[in-house]
């Protein structure tokens, strides 16, 4: 019987990295950064105002104050976008706006409420110093600095900051194409009339779900019964040209698990047992004339869903190019619970508020227990009882945060 780390790496070794894409700024939200992106403009570009007022030498505004107002001309305006370049003269000002650029000579801005708003003449009342509501040039990023690093992913705040950069394209990671297959005779569409024996698919469309959620593309999805002939052909036609295939079902020792049957002919597909629960039986390898990756997970749904993130969100991330090391984070156990020993538990709990509890029923079928869940707790093997105010290690689950 394996570990989880012996699996794990076995899964990740059938994988190479595929090449970065170049995608444009439109298509960078939700991707992860294969390259540094570097600005290639000073932010802000040019000195600029922060308030709507009055541009001014601060040398002629020195002393003002309500009970002794500084009066000057204005000598025009300068609105944002005004690609002008003013020059304010000694003893004078100019009305600007937010975002304007400043005139050359004035070195602060009075705003509007420092002032009686006039047009052609202005009572200033306060003594603005050098720098007074001014954004500097490049006082926030620099032309070549290095704005966001590789292997971050691009929310909606990064992305303005890379078109801010004026960059207009980036290098990402790749989203591999994943192919997902449900198996089993007794497995009907959701919505379908349901004979004595027979029950909802739903680990294909979960699965489907945590493949986008995970960052990859679904390039095909199916389901085959307990029908060799139909299986082996699905798999060597390899449609839409996956770079992973997951099949779920026909892997343990029953007398009808096809996907055992079929691919333990090949040669090139391994089953294995692995110390866990859920999700002990596993089988990974490689497949058809491409020699495509396949990942065999278990039919309970439970099973099937702890094994995606346990060891095929590791496989997807090595596939684009990324750290495939699972990102783990600690809390307390605001309740025990008990543990299978010489087995690494993975518990579906609840976090919040810093304390994590189990979501409810632990059986691999139980859909409604994970329905709530928001981490996974890894029980190590040796732990055979997790004690109210003990420390758990959490996985995240895909989608979740």
């Amino acid at each position: 019987m394996r570990t989880v780390e012996e699996h794990r790496a076995a899964l990740v070794g059938l994988v190479s990295a595929l090449p970065p894409v170049i995608v444009g700024l439109s298509e960078s939200l939700g991707r992860v950064l294969a390259a540094d992106v570097v600005a290639a403009v000073d932010l802000p570009g040019f000195d600029n105002s922060a308030m709507d007022g009055y541009a001014v030498r601060s040398a002629d505004v020195a002393g003002a104050s309500a009970a002794s107002p500084v009066v000057l001309d204005v000598d025009g305006d300068i609105a944002a976008g005004d690609t002008r370049r003013h020059e304010l003269r000694p003893g004078a000002t100019m009305r600007i706006m937010t975002g304007a650029p400043m005139p050359m000579g004035a070195d602060a801005v009075v705003p509007v409420e420092e002032s009686d708003g006039g047009v052609q003449r202005v009572t200033l009342m306060l003594a603005a110093e050098s720098g007074r509501h001014l954004r500097r040039r490049g006082e926030d990023v620099r032309a070549g600095d290095v704005v966001l690093r590789a292997g971050v992913r691009v929310k909606p705040g990064r992305l303005a900051l890379i078109a801010a950069a004026n960059v207009p394209e980036v290098s990402v990671a790749a989203r591999p194409r994943v192919s997902v297959v449900s198996t089993g005779d007794e497995l009907v569409l959701a919505g379908s009339s349901l004979d004595h024996g027979q029950i909802v698919d739903s680990n294909r469309p979960m699965l489907m779900a945590l493949v986008e959620a995970a960052g990859a593309e679904l390039v095909g999805f199916g389901h085959v019964g307990d029908d060799g002939e139909a299986l082996a052909s699905m798999l060597e036609l390899g449609r839409g040209e996956p770079d992973l295939v997951l099949t779920t079902g026909g892997v343990s020792m029953g007398a009808y698990d096809t996907v055992k049957e079929v691919l333990s002919r090949t040669g090139t597909v391994e089953f294995t047992k692995v110390a866990m629960r859920p999700g002990m039986p596993q089988g990974a390898g490689l497949v058809g004339p491409r020699r495509t990756p396949i990942i065999t997970l278990p039919g309970n749904p439970v099973s099937s869903f702890v094994s995606f993130h346990v060891f095929v969100v590791p496989v997807l991330r090595a596939l684009a190019g990324l750290d495939p090391e699972l990102a783990m984070t600690e809390a307390v156990a605001a309740q025990g619970w008990s543990s299978v020993p010489g087995k690494v538990e993975f518990t579906r709990v609840v976090l919040g508020g810093g304390r994590v509890r189990p979501s409810g029923g632990q059986g691999s079928h139980m859909l409604g227990a994970l329905a709530e869940a928001t981490h996974l707790a890894l029980v190590d093997a040796a732990t055979t009882r997790v004690s109210e105010g003990d420390v758990v290690h959490l996985l995240p689950l895909v989608g979740e945060n």
